[in-house]
This record gives structure tokens, C-alpha cells and sequence, in this order.
């Protein structure tokens, strides 16, 4: 069944290889049409000029995309174009494919019953997968007719319409290809179109084309790498500059040898003023703990503080030791209560202190 599609429509492809045929009436005095393939990346550039195949350049050099020559079917009246597309063998690379086509000596509204229709290539002879009626009604040169593009890991064909005021030349500088008029010049005056049957006189004045891959003389210029010496110039390179007699040359630094003492360089001990006298310093008294010290007056010389003379406490009589256990710690507090009495404890006659070391011994 054949999709009949309207311009932004798009369909799920499932053929590995497809052709996609521009087909247009072959009125008197109609312009030619050529068919033209890109291969843009993820940005929507062409990678290199290798990626623009078209009548100068009719096969991509991985062999997977490819033009065919023009065709007129005996007893039709209409002409084909075909660019065929093995979409399983492109490269990861080549995220869309772009269908165009661009006509010699006017523009896309001379062109008649113009549409483009995408056939499984496995099947020849079949019905297209789908149509797109073409209906330009500005004045273009240049038409993106349609395209291939990735989607969740397969293919689609989608139909665009969009049309280039500027030719071709436009059409391919706005996908990264550099245009040379020289070299386009010379590319539309061997078009292998030109010969096929009930096409026009070629133009005079043919619209900028994109640079033929062939080579053909005067297709590319480079300029010379290097600007070749004047004529007269010498041949042998100019004497090294030298430097200048009358500089002063730094004399050699001899290391010093090995094995023997090597004499200290000389020491210059640098003179300095004579330091004023100093003046006697006051050892500060040593304060006494226990009350608070007078600060000494500043100034010089300093007299030393009267010594003060702090009365010893008197020694507390250390109570009796009361053998036995347990003992009841005073209260505290002032006055102290005098301890209660204790009974007397009557020692026991066969009573005896243990063996005692030497530092429990009487002296």
C-alpha cells in the first residue's frame, strides 16, 4: 500500500535499502532537474565533501549511497532521477540523509507533476512505499525534497518541501559543503544531464553548483606553501652576528680541587657603634606565699622591701592514737567538741609486734 503523504508527514521505514526516485513531466521548454543526496551528522552536517553525492560525484565512498542516471521509460512522458540508500550498511555517523534536487536555467514552477516517490529497493518493480506530490509555487532553484532519518534504532522518510532561493550552491552551504563559483562554473558545463532526452538548451548563466570531486584543471588553486626568493637574492645564508670586541668577558671559574685543604674564603666582620653602658638591673624580691606582696615603685634605682616576718603557727597537739576500729572522724566545724571518752582497752600480755623491717628499727 502506498502512503500518499502531505508536506511534514513522516513514516516507520522496514526496508534495509530503499530508492527514492524524483519523477517530473517532461514538458517543452521545462527546466532540468537533478537529483542530489546528503549525509549529515548528529549536528546536521555534512562530515566532508565526500558526504554530497549528485551527477559529478555518484557514489559515496563507503558504497552506500548512490546516483543513478536519468531515465525516460518508453512511451511516458516523464523523466526519474534515482538516489538509492542501504540504510542498514550506513555508517553510525549518519544520522539523516537529505533528498534534493535543483533545476538548470529557472526555477521549481516550471516544473510539472514533480514528486518523489521511495521504493524498498529488495522488491523491484513493487509498489512505492510512499508518494509525495511536490507543489513549489515560490521561486526556488533548490528543493530539500525529503529525507531519511534515525529514530528509536530504525528509519523513517519524511516529506519537507523546503525550498533555496539561492540555488544549490545555497542548499549546500547551508549543510557545510564549501562552494567554489569557478569550480561549479565548470561542474554545470559537463552536467551528464544534458543530453537526456526533451531536457532544454543549457543556460548561459547557470546558477552557482557545488565543486566537482573529479579532477579536472582548474577545478581547485593552492597556493604555494612557500613564497619562492626574489629574483637577485642570495643564495648562501648571511654570516652569524657576532658579539661585540670591546664587551668585558667574565673570568673562568676554577673548581676547587680535590684532596687537599682549600683555604676559607676571608670573613669581613662588619664594625658596629660601641653599645651604650647598661645600666644596673634590680633583682626583684621573691615574694612569700601566703599573703598578698607589695609592688615595687618603678623607677631606678630600686630599694629592696623589708623582709616580713611571719610567726610559725603553733604545732597542734597531735591527739593519741586510739587502737581499734572503726574510728569516729570529728565533726566539723568551731570550737571542735572534745572526743568522748573511750573505754580502756586492757592489751593482751602475750601480745607481740611481728618481725620489722630495718626502717622500723630504733637507732
Amino acid at each position: 500500500m502506498t502512503h500518499v503523504m502531505a508536506k511534514g508527514a513522516n513514516i516507520s521505514l522496514t526496508a534495509a535499502a530503499v530508492r527514492a526516485v524524483l519523477r517530473w513531466s517532461a514538458a517543452t521548454g521545462a527546466p532540468d532537474l537533478d537529483a542530489s543526496a546528503l549525509l549529515l551528522d548528529a549536528a546536521g552536517k555534512v562530515r566532508s565533501d565526500a558526504d554530497f553525492v549528485f551527477y559529478n560525484q555518484p557514489r559515496h565512498p563507503s558504497g552506500t549511497v548512490r546516483h543513478l542516471p536519468k531515465h525516460q521509460a518508453p512511451g511516458h512522458q516523464e523523466i526519474t532521477d534515482t538516489i538509492e540508500v542501504d540504510l542498514g550498511k550506513l555508517s553510525a555517523e549518519v544520522h539523516r540523509v537529505v533528498l534534493a534536487g535543483s533545476v538548470e536555467g529557472g526555477d521549481f514552477r516550471a516544473v510539472h507533476g514533480l514528486r518523489v516517490l521511495l521504493y524498498d529497493a529488495a522488491a523491484p518493480g513493487g509498489e512505492p512505499l510512499a508518494e509525495f506530490p511536490v507543489n513549489e509555487s515560490e521561486p526556488v532553484s533548490a528543493l530539500v525534497c525529503a529525507e531519511l532519518y534515525r529514530r528509536d534504532g530504525g528509519w523513517k522518510f519524511r516529506a519537507v518541501g523546503q525550498g533555496y532561493a539561492s540555488g544549490l550552491g545555497g542548499l549546500a552551504t547551508d549543510f557545510g559543503i564549501a562552494v567554489e563559483e569557478d569550480s561549479a562554473v565548470a561542474a554545470a558545463a559537463t552536467r551528464p544531464g544534458a543530453s537526456a532526452p526533451a531536457a532544454p538548451a543549457q543556460p548561459t548563466a547557470p546558477p552557482a553548483r557545488p565543486a566537482p570531486r573529479t579532477a579536472e584543471p582548474g577545478t581547485y588553486t593552492l597556493a604555494p606553501a612557500v613564497p619562492p626568493p626574489p629574483t637577485g637574492a642570495p643564495t648562501t645564508p648571511p654570516p652569524p652576528a657576532t658579539a661585540p670586541t670591546s664587551a668585558p668577558t667574565a673570568a673562568p671559574v676554577t673548581p676547587p680541587g680535590y684532596g687537599y685543604p682549600q683555604q676559607p674564603p676571608a670573613v669581613t666582620t662588619p664594625s658596629y657603634p660601641p653599645a651604650p653602658p647598661q645600666q644596673p638591673q634590680p633583682q626583684p624580691h621573691q615574694p612569700s606565699y601566703g599573703y598578698p606582696q607589695q609592688q615595687p615603685p618603678y623607677g631606678y634605682p630600686q630599694q629592696p622591701p623589708a623582709p616580713t616576718t611571719i610567726p610559725a603557727p603553733a604545732p597542734a597537739p597531735a591527739p593519741a592514737p586510739t587502737y581499734g576500729y572503726p574510728q569516729q572522724p570529728p565533726p566539723y566545724g568551731y570550737p571542735q567538741q572534745p572526743p568522748a571518752p573511750q573505754p580502756t582497752q586492757v592489751l593482751d600480755p602475750d601480745f607481740a609486734l611481728p618481725p620489722q623491717g630495718p626502717q622500723f628499727q630504733p637507732r
